[in-house]
Formats: structure tokens, C-alpha cells, sequence
């Protein structure tokens, strides 16, 4: 997965097809540590994503949802 950039907003990456759920989910997981607000004493301060952190976690959740899936048998 390429991004243009190494710290992207949410509405960079909506564009590129992300939804703004999936997006939110991650940003509100506390296990995380590679998004946050850019000034988080402002209510409406965009939510930023490094992401080769992002790819990461995109990577491991989508192995964690193969291994969930049911086995045909």
C-alpha cells in the first residue's frame, strides 16, 4: 500500500477510499499510538495518521479477520 505522504489527515485518506468509520475506530483504539489530533486542546482539530504505522495496523487487521473467518467443513 503506497501513501504520498508520511502524515496524512482524514480527509486525505477518505480520498483515497477509506471510510471515515474504519478511520474513526482505529483513531479511538487505545492500543494505538500512531494517530491523535493536531492540537488536542481545539474540539474540531483534524485527526492525523503516520502511515507507515497505519499500514501496519491495516495489515495485522486484516489477518486477524482471516483468522476469525469460519472454516469450511
Amino acid at each position: 500500500m503506497e501513501f504520498p505522504k508520511e502524515v496524512m489527515k482524514i480527509s486525505e485518506l477518505r480520498k483515497m477510499g477509506f471510510s471515515k468509520e474504519y478511520l474513526m475506530k482505529i483513531y479511538r483504539n487505545p492500543k494505538q499510538n500512531f494517530s491523535r489530533k493536531l492540537d488536542s486542546t481545539k474540539r474540531n482539530s483534524p485527526i492525523v495518521f503516520h502511515t507507515k504505522e497505519l499500514e501496519k495496523w491495516i495489515l495485522k487487521d486484516i489477518k486477524a479477520q482471516v483468522r476469525a473467518m469460519p472454516r469450511g467443513g
